[in-house]
């Protein structure tokens, strides 16, 4: 099998928790929903989806040829990466409550509100950063097909993704406002996203079981 059962249920409650946790594209699909109503959340939702889609390819194939040149490469990646996720959850964690990003948009296109959605991920090097982190913990070497692995797990997240950008869509115009104006949700939020992150990156740091 390409990628065992054990690290393909533990990528998805990774992938999980990550998706569902409030964060620039969220807000964006958020403020364009509240803004302009369903039909442009969705839209954004979709170009958001987009430019995931782009920074997986771009992992896929980058990763993939380092991956393939030597075990030294990939375990710099692997710790690299899992350093990273540690960071990324005690900043998170530590971090001050971010200021209301909450805005209404109105008067803008849909096809300019999917553009703006994929340049929203696209444009964003800490996503970029997020995958090749991300990505490489969870692929087997000694299996071989490294690319293979890398796609069909980027294609298992943006398959979680755009559906759950869509429901928040949906339910923004109702619940929007609420989850970014109340304070205990955002410390939560910072906790416990940050939390299992941290936890996350030293699982992943210590020795692979054989």
């Amino acid at each position: 099998m390409l990628i065992n059962v054990s690290q393909l249920t533990l990528f998805c409650i990774a992938a999980i928790v990550l998706i569902i946790t409030p964060g620039p594209d969220m807000l964006y699909v958020i403020a364009r929903s509240v803004g302009q109503g369903k039909i442009a959340g969705i839209v954004s939702a979709l170009g958001v989806g987009a430019g995931v889609l782009v920074h997986i390819l771009a992992a896929t194939i980058g990763l993939s040829a380092l991956l393939m040149t030597s075990a030294l490469a990939y375990n710099i990646v692997k710790y690299v990466g899992a350093a990273y996720l540690i960071y990324l959850g005690i900043r998170t964690i530590l971090s001050s409550k971010e200021q209301n990003t909450l805005r209404t948009l109105q008067g803008i296109s849909l096809k300019t509100t999917f553009t703006q959605g994929v340049l929203s991920s696209v444009l964003n090097p800490k996503l970029a950063l997020f995958f090749i982190a991300f990505l490489p913990q969870f692929v087997d070497s000694t299996q071989g097909k490294i690319a293979l692995q890398i796609a069909v797990l980027g294609l298992v997240f943006i398959t979680m993704t755009t559906p759950w950008l869509i429901s928040v869509a949906l339910l923004s115009s109702s619940l929007g406002s609420w989850l970014q104006n109340n304070s205990r949700w955002r410390y939560f939020q910072q906790w416990f996203t940050g939390s299992v992150l941290v936890c996350l990156g030293v699982r992943l740091a210590l020795p692979e079981q054989k």
